[in-house]
């Protein structure tokens, strides 16, 4: 069904938009996301990920497959270090489907999974450049000083954007009957 949908149009876009808009935010506010000791990752990839899976209605998006893409162009354009968002994308994709079944669909239940994928994506970032050596932070400044201001920059990222996402989506949806 994806390939006879407008989303097969909309949803690659839409990514791509997202994946430059989060290095592209993040040079234009370095001042303030960047204050030093504190640090805002903005993830608003992982946010079109996240509600393209809740709004993707009876088309099934190809989630896995663009998440792997999108982290492989993340490894290579962003971090330096291959291999570690080409597993992220994809996991946090598989970590919204399991904690989606669990909930009823609403704006809370989305937020509420949405905010656990950006802490999961974060500390397992975190802990991956810890293993290699990249950072040397400990787990205490690391929550205090990107985790929290991190979640709370992406949930107001989400708040901002679930609604005129989802009127994309429906009316792409809507387009399609």
């Amino acid at each position: 069904m994806y390939r006879l949908s407008r989303l097969r149009f909309i949803f690659p876009i839409g990514l791509l938009i997202c994946f430059f808009l989060d290095g592209s935010l993040s040079k234009i506010f370095a001042p303030l996301f960047f204050a030093d000791p504190y640090s805002m990752v903005s993830c608003l990839t992982l946010l079109w990920l996240v509600l393209a899976y809740f709004f993707e209605g009876d088309v099934a998006i190809p989630l896995t497959g663009f998440a792997i893409v999108v982290g492989a162009v993340a490894d290579v354009y962003y971090a330096g270090i291959w291999g570690l968002f080409i597993f992220l994308y994809p996991l946090m994709v598989w970590l919204t489907r399991v904690l989606a079944h669990s909930f009823n669909p609403s704006f809370l239940t989305s937020i509420l999974i949405f905010f656990i994928d950006v802490a999961v994506f974060e500390f397992l970032n975190y802990v991956a450049y810890n293993l290699v050596g990249v950072t040397s932070t400990n787990l205490v400044d690391f929550v205090v000083d990107v985790l929290a201001p991190s979640l709370a920059l992406n949930l107001v990222y989400f708040v901002l954007l679930y609604w005129p996402i989802s009127v994309i989506y429906k009316r792409a949806l809507a387009k399609q009957q």
